[in-house]
């Protein structure tokens, strides 16, 4: 390897760096996205009816647990989606997000 190409090679590299910095912020999850935000939310408030059931004694402490662990899943998988989009997830992974939160909110109260 020439020492001129050795030059233009540690030239490209430098002016790179900067880049790869941009690159990697724009892969942060952007959880403030409206059909995130939704799914979040419904999360949030399905957590407080769970807890809300178990104060009354309405629900059991398994019980509770078996559905806290299937909105972490929710919660995970939601995350999961995002992840490949940028921050986002499509109207198809947040229909599919609600139909999940859907069944552990019709076993809430029951």
């Amino acid at each position: 390897m020439t020492m001129k190409l050795a030059y233009k090679l540690a030239a490209v590299a430098t002016l790179a760096m900067p880049f790869t910095g941009i690159a990697s912020a724009q892969t942060n999850w952007d959880a403030t996205h409206p059909r995130r935000a939704e799914v979040n939310q419904r999360l949030a408030n399905q957590d407080h009816r769970i807890h809300q059931e178990v104060r009354e004694g309405d629900m059991s402490h398994r019980e509770a647990a078996r559905l806290h662990r299937d909105d972490h899943q929710i919660r995970q998988e939601e995350r999961d989606m995002a992840s490949q989009d940028r921050g986002h997830i499509t109207k198809r992974e947040d229909y599919a997000l609600n139909q999940q939160e859907n069944h552990v909110s019709r076993q809430i109260g029951q």
